[in-house]
């Protein structure tokens, strides 16, 4: 058995896939659709034209099997993708289990995690539209740095405002986005009127992402030619990130295994999407049972104990009322380091799986995510993201589950990123700090 498992350049997907259309298709059902706040009727096209380019718009609503991706956007995928499958026996023989783990590895990217997958296309559709400028949220700077560097490729301005808690936790993110020719500014800020009645109130506040989306939406509107851009949540930003699963499939059947596990860290949901989506229209259609689990951290656990509800995805209530499972748009995390996760709300199409019953989510404490990064650094050499910790985690006690057992398990989990940028925190636990 090898190894790593790699694809050829024209193995990188010429579409996106589109849980949507099996959801309609098989189920006969789709998740409530977004509404717009003051009329409490379903938001169209009006409702988000002042922030989305209109083929976004498309895309959001879509209900085609597949949607092509440009040429364009393929051009620049070839700088990374396809990424590589790897099998963890380091981390196998560790565990003494008889599982074979699997981890798709998303932080060969130049950025170091998945979210250039969904950049480069929202940077296209903007630039086609003649949008001179992108201003969005980060929250751990995973999303700030694709953005910054897609926005590059394609020649517009990039306005990011970060976490607070994040800015001040990973400095070289911000670095990394400055690099780029983004303009970085720590949330909540004084460029905002939102951000200077949160500061008003508390001069040190550690920020959340739904005041850091309140405060990019705000100056969308004030900026002339702009556009904002979304990095987990919505419909459009999922379907990009299919491009994983879809290479992750290919790269399984070339192992000779089908994952009867695949898991993914939640925050808002793209990373999970984009290795799930594309095996799960098989459990749709009733031609596999491969179960499929999100895990987010105890201290932001929209999943496992947030309402499923309409709410804002803001703390500023300036967005269209979303169905999804959340703690509440004025819900403030602790800062704990998995800044990518810390969002209140969880993506509709994921909050509807999660009702459905076909997917499942687990929860873990911040001390022990960290303790399984480093034991997959120790086995496998790769310094994980914190956010991608959690999906190593729940990896580890599905294989360890499977030794008790005494069962074969095949587990294949997405690595989002990696951790080079995020040795602060661990730092921190290795001297028992966090």
């Amino acid at each position: 058995m090898n190894t790593k498992i790699t694809l050829s350049e024209n193995e990188i997907p010429e579409h996106y896939l589109n849980i949507s259309y099996y959801l309609k298709k098989y189920l006969g059902k789709l998740p409530d659709p977004p509404l717009n706040p003051v009329t409490k009727q379903p938001a169209g096209p009006a409702d988000l034209a002042a922030i989305f380019p209109m083929e976004l718009i498309k895309q959001e609503v879509s209900l085609e099997e597949k949607i092509k991706i440009p040429e364009e956007v393929r051009d620049f995928y070839k700088m990374y993708r396809p990424t590589p499958v790897f099998r963890a026996y380091r981390l196998e023989k560790f565990l003494d289990t008889p599982a074979h783990i699997y981890f798709k590895y998303e932080g060969a990217s130049p950025t170091g995690s998945h979210k250039l997958n969904t950049t480069i296309a929202q940077a296209y559709y903007n630039k086609k539209e003649g949008v001179k400028t992108l201003i969005a949220e980060t929250g751990a700077g995973q999303f700030g740095s694709a953005l910054s560097l897609a926005c590059n490729f394609f020649g517009l301005k990039c306005q990011i405002f970060m976490v607070n808690v994040s800015y001040v936790q990973k400095p070289y993110r911000k670095t990394v986005m400055q690099m780029y020719g983004a303009d970085v500014n720590a949330s909540p800020s004084n460029l905002t009127e939102f951000g200077k009645k949160i500061l008003k109130t508390n001069p040190n506040h550690p920020g959340s992402l739904g005041i850091a989306i309140s405060e990019a939406l705000e100056s969308v509107v004030k900026t002339k030619n702009a556009k904002y851009s979304l990095g987990s949540v919505l419909n459009h930003v999922l379907l990009h990130q299919t491009v994983v699963g879809q290479e992750a499939k290919r790269q399984m059947e070339k192992a000779g295994e089908y994952p009867d596990v695949i898991i993914g860290c939640v925050g808002g949901g793209s990373n999970f999407a984009g290795i799930a989506f594309p095996f799960l229209t098989e459990k749709i259609k009733g031609k596999k049972k491969t179960r499929l689990i999100g895990v987010e951290p105890a201290s932001c656990p929209s999943l496992t104990k947030g309402e499923y509800k309409y709410d804002f995805g803001d703390t500023a209530m300036m967005t269209p009322l979303l169905k999804m499972h959340t703690m509440g748009s004025d819900f403030i995390p602790s800062p704990i380091h998995a800044g990518g996760l810390r969002y209140h709300g969880m993506a509709p199409l994921i909050s509807f799986l999660y009702d459905e019953g076909l997917i499942e989510a687990k929860a873990y404490e911040q001390k022990e995510i960290f303790q399984a990064g480093v034991d997959f650094a120790r086995t496998e050499g790769i310094i994980p993201a914190p956010e991608s910790c959690h999906a190593i985690k729940s990896a580890i006690d599905e294989a360890v589950k499977a030794k008790y057992e005494g069962k074969k398990k095949v587990i294949l989990f997405n690595l989002s990123g990696h951790g080079l940028l995020d040795l602060n925190g661990y730092d921190k636990f290795l001297h028992d700090k966090l």
